[in-house]
């Protein structure tokens, strides 16, 4: 792990061509803009390596696997555009997935809050530990999930997203998200989530990469519209977030 204040992402392809990338942020691998892009270009990157067979999306640490959005960040929020530009950063990550011509498999080996849903489940097939539980707790602090509702809702559905939106203080369990669909395999530990996902990757890096690129296509038949739709969810958080109840609670919450 790189100790750096302002994060990082890292890009690196085996010999086999499993293209692995890896965020990380000393505030619980939470997303501030310049990690977004670095995130979104990294998937981008990725995909349009002729040599990338599979990517592998993960964070770096041995707890959180991704705290969503940057508090400290949307604090310093002062206008709806630049709230807007935020907001499109998860939707830009979310994109990149979607348009990824290669199968993305995502490695969650702690908790997921917000914005990290929102990676868990834009990716095509996720693996996790048991002490990957979730929560979307957007809500308590005035916005909403409002970008990435649509890449969670079409991995758990809607009764199971309106549950974890309305239980917005409440984490649910890794077993949880598994029943409802966002986590396909749940393993005791990290040593066995890196053991199952290697073996994927692998079998997976030996397969027909035109057999792979069509199963992606089809795995996201129907989101054709999801670069104006994201861009307009994050037009309506980046208003949210200006709000005089979000920023009490936003201070409430970096004050704790």
């Amino acid at each position: 792990m790189t100790d750096s204040p302002n994060g990082n992402v890292t890009l690196t392809t085996s010999a086999n061509g499993i293209a692995t990338i890896s965020f990380y942020h000393p505030a619980q691998n939470s997303l501030p803009a310049q990690l977004l892009k670095k995130l979104a270009d990294a998937i981008d990157a990725a995909g349009n390596n002729p040599l990338t067979r599979v990517i592998v999306l993960k964070s770096e640490g041995d707890r959180t696997f991704c705290a969503g959005a940057s508090f400290d960040e949307l604090l310093q929020i002062k206008d709806k555009e630049a709230g807007a530009a935020f907001f499109s950063g998860f939707a830009n990550v979310i994109n990149a997935c979607r348009k990824s011509p290669k199968i993305i498999i995502a490695r969650v080996q702690g908790k997921a809050v917000g914005g990290g849903v929102g990676l868990a489940a834009a990716a095509d097939y996720c693996l996790a530990t048991e002490a990957a539980s979730i929560k979307l707790s957007e809500l308590a602090i005035g916005i909403g999930p409002f970008v990435i509702s649509p890449a969670v809702t079409r991995k758990i559905g809607l009764p199971a997203f309106s549950q974890l939106t309305i239980r917005a203080a409440d984490f649910q369990s890794a077993q949880w998200a598994k029943e409802k669909g966002l986590y396909n395999e749940v393993y005791a530990d990290i040593a066995a989530l890196d053991e199952g996902v290697a073996g994927l990757t692998n079998k997976l890096a030996t397969y027909h990469p035109e057999a792979l690129a069509g199963l992606k296509q089809i795995l996201w038949e129907g989101t054709e519209n999801w670069d104006q739709l994201l861009a307009h969810r994050a037009a309506i958080s980046g208003e949210l977030v200006l709000s005089e109840f979000t920023q009490q609670a936003l201070h409430g919450f970096l004050n704790k």
